[in-house]
């Protein structure tokens, strides 16, 4: 694919949601860490309806930290792998509290620090929290970025390194919040949605389809 074909896409997809963001519900970095922590192989439907419960009544490293890991429990247990998510949530709080006044740094070295913190939490908070200009790869931007040939890659860290490289520096802060919506809604695992795709001439996907 090439540069003229990539500022079209991201053109468009700019002008139909000019502010994309994420469907995770948070009011600070705090909450959309922990979102994202309990987010992994979960759906954003599936987290909101937990936090919306849990964070009126603790949304801070001091206040979850205290709930303990059965606290914690009761409020996410809907979720999948809620055992380990609790145990990494708790110690994440801990380590919040004790080593980084609990406030969210704003590096990877330290968001990776953290307990249950892999690279693409920390791309989501860095870009979504903190405005910078990551990409985190999940199962969506890996295949909207094979599958249309945006940024094709054999594993998760090559479509990141091809992402951030090809994507135009205009596009490059919203492209992550795009491609997982696009992902999600229209470039669909089993069946793409490419009838009413609006990049679909511009999609070079060779299987598509007519709706």
């Amino acid at each position: 694919m090439n540069k003229l074909k990539r500022h079209e896409i991201f053109s468009r997809w700019r002008e139909d949601n000019p502010n994309p963001t994420t469907e995770l519900e948070y009011s600070n970095p705090f909450e959309l860490l922990i979102a994202v922590i309990l987010s992994a192989q979960a759906t954003d439907v599936g987290v909101n309806k937990a936090t919306r419960k849990l964070y009126p009544v603790a949304n801070t490293p001091e206040a979850i930290y205290e709930l303990g890991v059965d606290g914690l429990k009761e409020y996410i247990k809907t979720i999948g792998l809620y055992n380990a998510k609790a145990e990494n949530v708790i110690k994440t709080c801990k380590a919040l509290v004790e080593q980084h006044g609990s406030v969210v740094p704003d590096t990877r070295e330290a968001l990776e620090a953290l307990p249950g913190v892999g690279r693409k939490t920390a791309n989501v908070v860095l870009n979504t929290a903190f405005g910078q200009p990551t990409m985190a790869v999940d199962t969506h931007i890996f295949r909207v970025s094979n599958r249309t040939k945006i940024a094709p890659g054999k594993n998760v860290n090559e479509v990141e390194q091809k992402l951030l490289r090809f994507i135009p520096k205009e596009f490059l802060l919203d492209a992550h919040h795009w491609l997982i919506l696009h992902g999600r809604y229209t470039c669909v695992a089993r069946k793409p949605k490419c009838g009413s795709c609006m990049i679909e001439d511009l999609c070079e996907f060779k299987e598509k389809t007519e709706f």
